[in-house]
């Protein structure tokens, strides 16, 4: 028996290594790395990083930037989240029906999300062009003149959670889709016998089984928000006039083109914590309103 257990725990271990090992490299070392460095003065290419201690993080909070930064992740959330959310619910109750051609539909829905960021953002960007995008073309058949798109500042960061809702509808709706086959059929059967209208079942049985999925995309689309970088770069490159910088798009400026490594670390730790605190924030307030069977 003895030796049963050794040998399980060596097989343990050794399927145990990769994953660790990876953990250690990949992510444990830049972590700490990341940490240290914003602390630091450095160029990447003129030598070694120079202790500045706080420095960083007192010159990012003192800027304006950063708060302009915090208000566009906001502005993006704000649109971004209730979009996603209440598109991907609607979609996933469409796949749960059974309607010929729906298989087609699921498969079609998920190409964006096989799509790679980049090519999916240059696309839209041709698409979303005030002058010549397909998009205004469209509006012009209704005598519906439309924006500047990518130009406008009150109009850019509407067009990345435009983007970014076509981009992650089909992700979403899978995950939601299912949880909604994971609901005990016979409720329905009952709530029917009763004489459950489709909006009582939809209130009282769907929506408050489904809410643990929902609170699952809920934490992974803030996330994601948090970390807005491809559609935002390739589209607008933070612009215009700044009204789509966000976090990630500063940390990669920084750090890649302005050479201020020790700054853009600084900036990274900070989102770092935020997306921490807003998890934790999340993780309590779900008692209140995610239902477990």
């Amino acid at each position: 028996m003895r030796n049963m257990q050794k040998q399980t725990k060596i097989f343990l271990i050794l399927f145990l290594v990769p994953s660790v090992f990876g953990f250690i490299v990949f992510s444990l070392i830049p972590m700490i790395s990341a940490f240290y460095l914003s602390f630091t003065s450095w160029d990447v290419i003129g030598g070694a990083p120079e202790w500045i201690g706080m420095k960083n993080y007192i010159d990012i909070f003192r800027s304006e930037e950063f708060y302009r930064v915090m208000r566009n992740t906001l502005k993006f959330i704000t649109f971004y989240i209730p979009s996603i959310m209440v598109s991907s619910l609607l979609v996933a109750l469409l796949f749960d029906r059974k309607i010929k051609g729906m298989g087609m539909f699921r498969v079609l829905l998920f190409i964006p999300v096989l799509t790679s960021w980049i090519a999916g953002a240059i696309i839209w960007r041709s698409v979303l062009s005030g002058q010549y995008g397909l998009m205004n073309n469209l509006l012009a058949l209704f005598s519906i003149k439309g924006p500047a798109w990518l130009t406008d500042p009150d109009w850019a960061m509407i067009a990345v959670v435009m983007v970014s809702v076509w981009k992650d509808l089909g992700f979403f709706s899978l995950i939601l889709f299912g949880g909604l086959r994971g609901i005990d059929k016979t409720l329905y059967e009952a709530a029917k016998i009763d004489g459950a209208t489709s909006f009582q079942v939809l209130r009282r049985i769907t929506i408050p089984l489904l809410t643990p999925t929902i609170f699952f995309v809920l934490v992974t689309t803030i996330i994601n928000s948090f970390q807005l970088f491809p559609q935002v770069m390739v589209m607008t490159g933070g612009g215009p006039d700044g009204a789509t910088q966000v976090m990630v798009e500063r940390i990669y400026t920084y750090g890649f083109r302005y050479f201020e490594m020790g700054y853009a670390a600084a900036m990274a730790v900070i989102l770092l914590l935020i997306i921490v605190i807003v998890t934790i924030v999340q993780m309590r307030l779900q008692k209140k309103w995610v239902f477990y069977e």
